[in-house]
C-alpha cells in the first residue's frame, strides 16, 4: 500500500531544495529551513493548534518564588516530615518543583479538569468552554506542557503517574500519555464513582471514570491482601473454546458411577477419526465426553494421565445437576497453582468431603491482583468523596474524589514505600493529602506529599463578589479561593480530627477502623508562588533569591530551617550569631549560606565542619548566568 502523504511531502521538499538554490541568502534559507521542519515533523499521533497561556509569558521575563504564609502551618509531632500546600498556577509551581525534586518523585497522581464545557477551571486566563473551537486544543496545550515537567520530576527507574479522566477527553489523553512517555507501561482501569449513575438527556447513564496508570523502571503494582478466608477455587475441566481436531489428545471418555456420582474410569485418548459413540458403555455408569451444548466436540483440560492422578488425590471433583427429566454432570479441577499453594500452606486443606474431594481454604491476607475493572462500594465519589467534605467544611467544594480511591491507587505502588514522595499538581479540595496522611496512620509511614492548586474561583462565584464589588486581590476574593478556602481547612479538619467548626468527627476510617476524631500526626505547611524579575536593574538578583531561598530549602528536605539544626546563613550578622554560640553551633546538622559573602580562613573552616552548601546558587544557577552573577 503506497503512503500517498509521504509521497506528497517528499515532493513538496525536493522543490524546497530547488527553491534553496535559488534563493540562497541567509533570510530565504532560514525561512525554507523553518517549513522543511513543520514538513518533516512526526506524522502518526495527536496534532492540534498549540496554545500559550499567561504563566508562560510570566516564565519568560519573571522568576518563580515561594513564601510561607505564616498563618498557615500546622505541626504535630516536629520528628515527622513535612508535607507541603502550594498556592498558584501549577505551571508556576512545577517550575519550581524541578528545581527540588528532579528525578525524585516516587508517585504523581492528578485529577486534572476534564474538560466537560462546565465553566468551572481557569488555566489561562480564558475559561474554556463549550463554545470555545479551541476547547480541545487549549485542554491538550495545557496539559502537555505540565505533563512534561511531570516526566522531569518522576523517578525513572521506579515511579507512576497516576491520572484520572472521564469520556470528554480519555482519548485525547491516552494518545497524549503514549506520545510523551513512550517508555512507560501503561494501562486504564475502567472504575465505578456513581453506583447511583448520572443521568444525562438522551445519553447512557454515567456511572463510571476512567485512571490511566504509567508505571517507570521497575515500577510494580502491590498486590492485595485479602480481609477475609476464601474457599479454593475449582476451574471447569472442559475447554468450549477448543475443538476436537485442535488437540485430539485431549478428548477422551469419563465414566461415572450413577450411584455414587463419582469416577469410575478416566479412559484413554481417541483418535481423531474414532467416532466418539464407537465407545462402549459401562454398566452403572455415564459416559461423559467435552461437548458444548449443541453437541459440538471440545477437549478436556489435561491428559488421561494427569487427570488419573488428580482423580486419586481427590482433586477431580464431579458436580451432578438432577432434574426430573435428566441428570447432568460437570467435571471441575484443582490448577497446578492451587495444588502448589496447597503444598506450600498457602492455602490450608480442612478435609475431604464425603465424595472424596479436597475440602480447603485460603486464610485472612491472601495476595490478590487487581483486575482494569473496579467497582467497589468504597470509591463511590458521593458517599466517600462529597459526604466526607462535607463533613468537614460544608459545601465548599463540589464533585471531590473518595478518600479511599485515590488511597488505593497510591497504595499499589507506595505501599512498600514508607518514605514515598507523592506530588498532585491539581490538587483541588486536597483529597490525596488526605489519602497520604491515612496511609502513613495505618502503617506507620513517614511518605511526603507535594499539593498544588491555584486560588481560583468559579465563575458564578467571581460574578457575586463583583456584584459587591469585589475583586481578585481583594482579601475577602483571595479568602474563598479554592486554596485557602478548601484545600487548606479540609487538610487542617483532616489532621485535627475536627471540622471547620471545631466540633470532632464523627465515625472511623474504612478498613482501618481509625478513629476520624483523632487525625494524624502529620506536619504541613502553605506556600504561595510569587514572581521577582529575571534581569533587576537596581540590585542583585542572588541577594533578592536568598530571600525565598528558605522555602524551597525546606520544600526539597522536607525539613523546616529552625536556624537550630537546619540553619540559614544569609549575612556575617546570621554567620555571628550561630558560630559564636557554641551550644547553637554544636546541634547544626545542616547549613546554607548565601554565597555574596565573604569569610576568613577560620570562618570557612567552621562552614566546612558543617558541610555548607551556597544559595541560591544550588537551585538558580541558571537564573544567575543570565544575569552574569554565577561563575
Amino acid at each position: 500500500m503506497a503512503n500517498l502523504s509521504k509521497e506528497r511531502r517528499d515532493r513538496m521538499i525536493s522543490k524546497l531544495e530547488e527553491l534553496k538554490q535559488l534563493h540562497n541568502d541567509d533570510v530565504s534559507i532560514a525561512a525554507l529551513n523553518e517549513i522543511e521542519n513543520a514538513l518533516r515533523e512526526k506524522k502518526y499521533g495527536l496534532v492540534w493548534e498549540e496554545h500559550s497561556e499567561a504563566v508562560d509569558d510570566m516564565l519568560r521575563d519573571n522568576i518563580p518564588v515561594l513564601i510561607a504564609d505564616p498563618e498557615r502551618r500546622l505541626c504535630k509531632n516536629e520528628k515527622l516530615p513535612w508535607s507541603f500546600i502550594i498556592e498558584g498556577d501549577n505551571l508556576q509551581a512545577l517550575y519550581l518543583l524541578e528545581k527540588t525534586h528532579r528525578g525524585k518523585v516516587d508517585c504523581i497522581y492528578i485529577d486534572p479538569p476534564y474538560n466537560t464545557g462546565a465553566r468551572d477551571w481557569k488555566y489561562n486566563n480564558d475559561y474554556v468552554d463549550g463554545n470555545d473551537d479551541y476547547r480541545h486544543s487549549k485542554w491538550l496545550s495545557m496539559m502537555k506542557s505540565r505533563l512534561l515537567v511531570a516526566k522531569r520530576l518522576l523517578n525513572p527507574y521506579d515511579s507512576v503517574l497516576i491520572c484520572t479522566i472521564d469520556e470528554k477527553e480519555y482519548l485525547h489523553l491516552g494518545c497524549l500519555l503514549e506520545e510523551l512517555f513512550p517508555e512507560a507501561t501503561m494501562q486504564m482501569i475502567s472504575s465505578n464513582i456513581h453506583h447511583g449513575g448520572s443521568n444525562r438527556l438522551g445519553e447512557f447513564s454515567r456511572t463510571n471514570e476512567f485512571i490511566f496508570f504509567l508505571r517507570f523502571g521497575t515500577a510494580t503494582i502491590v498486590r492485595e491482601v485479602s480481609n477475609e478466608s476464601e474457599p479454593i477455587p475449582w476451574r471447569g475441566f472442559s475447554r468450549g473454546n477448543w475443538k476436537r481436531k485442535d488437540r485430539p489428545n485431549l478428548f477422551y471418555p469419563i465414566f461415572i458411577n450413577k450411584e455414587t456420582d463419582k469416577i469410575e474410569i478416566i479412559g484413554d485418548s481417541m483418535p481423531l477419526e474414532l467416532d466418539r459413540h464407537s465407545i462402549s458403555d459401562i454398566d452403572g455408569c455415564e459416559t461423559i465426553f467435552p461437548l458444548t451444548k449443541n453437541g459440538d466436540e471440545t477437549i478436556w483440560c489435561l491428559s488421561p494421565g494427569s487427570a488419573r492422578e488428580l482423580n486419586e488425590k481427590g482433586y477431580l471433583k464431579v458436580s451432578v445437576k438432577r432434574s426430573k427429566k435428566s441428570i447432568k454432570y460437570s467435571l471441575s479441577y484443582l490448577t497446578e497453582g492451587i495444588i502448589n499453594d496447597l503444598n506450600s500452606g498457602k492455602a490450608i486443606i480442612d478435609g475431604i468431603d464425603a465424595n472424596g474431594y479436597v475440602m480447603a481454604h485460603y486464610p485472612k491476607g491472601k495476595e490478590m491482583i487487581p483486575a482494569t475493572q473496579w467497582n467497589r462500594d468504597s470509591h463511590d465519589a458521593t458517599v466517600y468523596g462529597s459526604t466526607i467534605l462535607k463533613s468537614m467544611i460544608g459545601e465548599r467544594f463540589n464533585f471531590p474524589k473518595s478518600l479511599y480511591a485515590v488511597r488505593d491507587c497510591i497504595n499499589y505502588f507506595v505501599a512498600n514505600k514508607p518514605n514515598a514522595i507523592i506530588v498532585d499538581f491539581f490538587a483541588g479540595s486536597g483529597t490525596t493529602l488526605h489519602a497520604v496522611n491515612l496511609l502513613n496512620a495505618e502503617d506507620k509511614g513517614q511518605r511526603k506529599c507535594v499539593l498544588v492548586t491555584n486560588n481560583e474561583l468559579s465563575e458564578e462565584e467571581q460574578k457575586l463578589f463583583k456584584e459587591r464589588n469585589i475583586y481578585q486581590g481583594d482579601k475577602e476574593w483571595e479568602e474563598h479561593g479554592i486554596a485557602k478556602y478548601v484545600t487548606w481547612p479540609r487538610s487542617i479538619c483532616s489532621i485535627e480530627g475536627h471540622d471547620v467548626h471545631g466540633k470532632p468527627l464523627k465515625g472511623n476510617y474504612l478498613g482501618s477502623n481509625l478513629p476520624m476524631a483523632d487525625g494524624f500526626d502529620a506536619n504541613v505547611k502553605y506556600f504561595k508562588c510569587d514572581w521577582i524579575p529575571r534581569k533587576p536593574d537596581d540590585y542583585l538578583l542572588s541577594n533578592m533569591l536568598c530571600l525565598h531561598i528558605k522555602e524551597l530549602i525546606e520544600l526539597k528536605t522536607a525539613r523546616e530551617i529552625d536556624n537550630k539544626k537546619n540553619v540559614l546563613i544569609l549575612s556575617k550578622s546570621d554567620f555571628n550569631r550561630v558560630f559564636n554560640d557554641s551550644a547553637v553551633s554544636e546541634g547544626i546538622e545542616c547549613v546554607w549560606v548565601n554565597e555574596n559573602i565573604v569569610f576568613n580562613s577560620t570562618e570557612l573552616r567552621k562552614l566546612r565542619e558543617k558541610n555548607f552548601r551556597y544559595i541560591p546558587r544550588e537551585f538558580f544557577s541558571q537564573e544567575l548566568k543570565e544575569v552574569g552573577e554565577y561563575v
